[in-house]
């Protein structure tokens, strides 16, 4: 199928609709704004949360507790199983292989190896993050792991 083949549903692209052009566009003199009123002028409305000079809803919630998420590290995990089937025996595992396998993207910096599946080969693990249960399996296969 090529691009020219493709096409929008119906109904998807509507026109513009164009405001205060005469009284038998159906969108004259006041452009469907009703009369008067803080709603109908140029720039008019309220900002967000507004309740009409009612305290506003996240200003009567107590800010309470302490959230450490600016400061949250994850890390992207990459399972046992994918790395047996991606590798070859004695092969070297870090950063840039990962990359090159397409285990992960290039921009992800933390990376944890996890313990699920199967390992038959003796690889050279080289990841900052690697869980008790991926460990025993690395070495257990023979293989060695530096974090």
């Amino acid at each position: 199928m090529s691009a020219f083949e493709l096409k929008a549903p119906k109904g998807a692209n509507r026109s513009k609709k164009i405001l205060g052009r005469g009284r038998a566009s159906g969108t004259g003199k006041t452009s469907g704004k009703g009369h008067k009123g803080q709603k109908s002028r140029s720039g008019g409305g309220t900002r967000l949360g507004f309740e009409g000079g009612q305290m506003p809803l996240f200003r009567r919630v107590a800010a309470r507790g302490f959230s450490n998420h600016p400061f949250k590290v994850e890390y992207v995990g990459v399972n046992v199983s994918l790395l047996n089937e991606r590798y070859q025996n004695g092969e070297k595992v870090n950063h840039a292989t990962l990359v090159e396998k397409g285990l992960i993207k290039k921009g992800e910096k933390n990376i944890k190896i996890l313990g699920t599946g199967e390992l038959d080969k003796k690889l050279d693990v080289e990841i900052e993050k690697v869980t008790a249960g991926a460990k025993e399996k690395i070495l257990k296969a023979g293989g060695t792991v530096v974090e």
